[in-house]
C-alpha cells in the first residue's frame, strides 16, 4: 500500500491488487469493503470484469482491485480446474489499453495457496518484506524455495526483485544479526532501504491513508519514497 502510493507520487501509474482476503490494503486506502460491488473474487470467475473491478482511490496515480468477501473460497470453487493457477494472469491480459499502468503490485496472503500461486505466475518479480526476527529467516527460506519451484515449473521469467527489512531498528542486536545473515546469502538482492519501527506508520492505516499522505515528513514516508526509487531502478 505504502509502496504503491509512493510510486504514484513519483508519477508512476499503479494498480494495487489486494489479494489477501483480510483486505488490509483496501481498508488502509480508506475504501469501505462493505460498499464494493465488483472485486478480485469476481474477476477470478469472470476475467473480463477486471476493468470494472478497479477502484479510483483518492491518491495520485493509484487504482485498487479489492479482494471481495468470498476470496478465501476461490480455492475450493476451482478445485479440479486445470487452468486455476492462471486465472489472474488471464485477467491481467484483459486490462484495457487505456488504463495500463507502469506497475501492478499484488499484496499476497501470508501463505502459499492458490491465490499466492496465481500472483507468482502473473508476476515478473517478487519483493519480500521481512521483519528482523529469528522466525523470519525460516519463512524467507521457505518462500525462496517456493519461488524457485514456480520459476522452474510455471513462470520462467519470475525473479527476485529484493528483500526489504521492515520494523527495522539498529539499536536491537537481533536486527543486526538477521540483517547480516540475510546479506550473507542474498547480497545485492537486499534493498538498501530499510523501513523503520514507527508509530506514525502504525497509525496511518487507521486513518485510511498511506504514510506519504498521512505524515509526509515522517521517517516512514521517506523510507517508502526511497524504496520506490530503488524499485524503479531495479525494474529498469
Amino acid at each position: 500500500m505504502n509502496l504503491a502510493a509512493s510510486l504514484g507520487i513519483m508519477g508512476k501509474k499503479v494498480i494495487l491488487i489486494d489479494a489477501d482476503s483480510q483486505g488490509n490494503a483496501t481498508s488502509g486506502l480508506g475504501v469501505d469493503k462493505k460498499g464494493i460491488n465488483c472485486s478480485l473474487c469476481d474477476v477470478f470467475f469472470y476475467p473480463k470484469k477486471i476493468n470494472d473491478a478497479l477502484i479510483d482511490v483518492e491518491f495520485e496515480n493509484l487504482k485498487l482491485l479489492p479482494p471481495g468477501n468470498k476470496l478465501c473460497k476461490v480455492e475450493q470453487e476451482f478445485e479440479g480446474d486445470n487452468n486455476r493457477e492462471f486465472l489472474l494472469k488471464s485477467a491481467l491480459e484483459k486490462l484495457d489499453v487505456g488504463i495500463l499502468p507502469h506497475y501492478v503490485l499484488i499484496d499476497c496472503p501470508p501463505a502459499m495457496n492458490l491465490i499466492t500461486l496465481n500472483a507468482l505466475i502473473s508476476s515478473n518479480y517478487v519483493l519480500i518484506p521481512i521483519q528482523c526476527e529469528y522466525y523470519a529467516l525460516e519463512g524467507l527460506s521457505q518462500l525462496l524455495s517456493s519461488v524457485r519451484q514456480v520459476r522452474q515449473r510455471k513462470n520462467s521469467s519470475l525473479g527476485l526483485l529484493g528483500v526489504l527489512f521492515t520494523m527495522y531498528s539498529k539499536r536491537l542486536k537481533l536486527t543486526i544479526q538477521v540483517e547480516n545473515e540475510v546479506k550473507k546469502y542474498l547480497g545485492e538482492k537486499v534493498f538498501n532501504t530499510t523501513v523503520p519501527r514507527s508509530v506514525r506508520l502504525s497509525e496511518a492505516p487507521s486513518f485510511g491513508k498511506p504514510i506519504a499522505y498521512f505524515d509526509k515528513s515522517s521517517s516512514g514516508a521517506k523510507a517508502y519514497l526511497d524504496l520506490a526509487e530503488e524499485v524503479i531502478h531495479r525494474c529498469q
